[in-house]
């Protein structure tokens, strides 16, 4: 895994609720480019889930498998 997928990975753990790509980028200070490329190999690896916002359904939310 690269290292800003370690660091999604991290973000996430230690967190205890969903967060969306842009509180990920607000968070880790990577580009949304970065940020989206690491949420993609994490989604093949099967190390995170993502699904709809709740509150907002345009949005898709991402937490740890």
């Amino acid at each position: 895994m690269p290292p800003s997928a370690k660091l999604v990975a991290k973000v996430l753990e230690y967190s205890e609720e969903a967060h969306s790509q842009g509180e990920i980028e607000e968070e880790t200070l990577l580009p949304s480019r970065t940020v989206r490329y690491a949420i993609n190999r994490l989604e093949d690896a099967g190390i995170v889930e993502s699904r709809r916002s709740l509150s907002d359904a345009r949005k898709r939310v991402y937490t740890l498998a």
